[in-house]
């Protein structure tokens, strides 16, 4: 297994405070950095160069981009804001929910774009920007939205007391499929598979589960969990996950201060990468897959003390590394 490369920097000017999350544009190398510093930075991951800084007006747990200069934001104000690094003029807000926003994805290239935001208050509401009247929807969680993602026309959404809960988007009255994470403790991450045909999921006892939402037995013969991120008999949790664009493999990053991709059809650990200073808190892969954004920063998972400043590396991804092998026959 591999050590990290020679290939990788650190992006200057990082946040101040722990780093909520890290997210590609999806039409250049662009990255948007949440932070609890309140505020969100736009880096040119490739050029190391900071692109702007957004300041808000409470810790930001999560951000995402309408294009190269635009985006949305959500924290622990509750409100839901639409930014401009290039404009002179604050944030827009959209609206509020009625606790902390917990995640913020949005949706373009479908029926229709659309912003999505979770929050801890138990609802799941999608937003137009471009209207007069920018909620659209609020769809009723059973717990505290924890992690959630958008693909296509498909919303899933990790809660509280291990709900899982699909949507098809173009059919908000009610869910698809309402699940219990087959983990038996906390969901950290929730990711989509690229096909849409399932997801994987971690939680804080170093687990992550691939699952799949076709109900009927022969597919779902094929969900399994496996364990990750354990040094001897200490237990790291897995706080974030991403699938890489070309070859569907998936990375997993956790307290331990590793990354880890995994090929999940093959059921196989393709590389590790280690030597990070702090627990990993967000991983996110570019438009291509060449190149993977790890945000190292402590996240409090063994209370306040001290520990490495948040940082965020840039690696330039080997696509060896990171494309299925399938297992030899015997």
């Amino acid at each position: 297994m591999a050590q990290k490369a020679d290939k990788e920097h650190v992006l200057t000017n990082p946040p101040q405070d722990g780093i909520s999350s890290v997210k590609f544009s999806r039409t250049s190398d662009l990255l948007l950095a949440a932070s609890w510093d309140e505020t969100v930075r736009l880096y040119d991951a490739r050029r190391n160069a900071t692109q702007g800084v957004f300041q808000s007006k409470g810790a930001v747990l999560d951000a995402a981009f309408l294009d190269d200069t635009k985006g949305f934001m959500g924290g622990l104000d509750k409100a839901v804001k639409m930014f401009d690094f290039g404009g002179a003029a604050g944030a827009v807000a959209l609206g509020v929910h009625s606790a902390p926003v917990r995640c913020v994805e949005y949706l373009s290239g479908t029926h229709h774009d659309q912003l999505v935001t979770g929050s801890w208050d138990k609802t799941v509401k999608l937003w137009d920007h471009r209207a007069s009247t920018f909620l659209r929807s609020t769809l009723q969680m059973p717990g505290k939205v924890y992690s959630m993602d958008v693909n296509g026309s498909k919303l899933v959404v990790g809660c509280s007391n291990r709900f899982v809960v699909v949507y098809d988007l173009r059919k908000l009255d009610r869910p698809e499929q309402m699940r219990e994470s087959s983990l038996k403790f906390q969901t950290r991450c929730i990711k989509l598979m690229p096909d849409n045909s399932g997801y994987v999921l971690s939680s804080v006892e170093g687990r992550v589960a691939v699952e799949y939402l076709d109900p009927s037995p022969e597919v779902q013969s094929k969900k399994y969990a496996f364990k990750c991120h354990r040094q001897g008999d200490t237990i790291f949790p897995v706080n974030a996950m991403a699938f890489h664009p070309v070859f569907g493999t998936f990375a997993t990053g956790g307290c331990d201060g590793t990354v880890n991709v995994w090929d999940g059809t093959n059921k196989k650990r393709l590389i590790n990468y280690t030597g990070y200073p702090t627990s990993i808190s967000s991983v996110a892969f570019n438009r291509d897959g060449m190149l993977l954004a790890i945000a190292s920063s402590y996240t409090f998972e063994q209370g306040e003390k001290d520990h490495q400043p948040d940082a965020i590396y840039v690696r330039e991804v080997n696509p060896h590394d990171v494309k299925p092998k399938p297992r030899k026959s015997a």
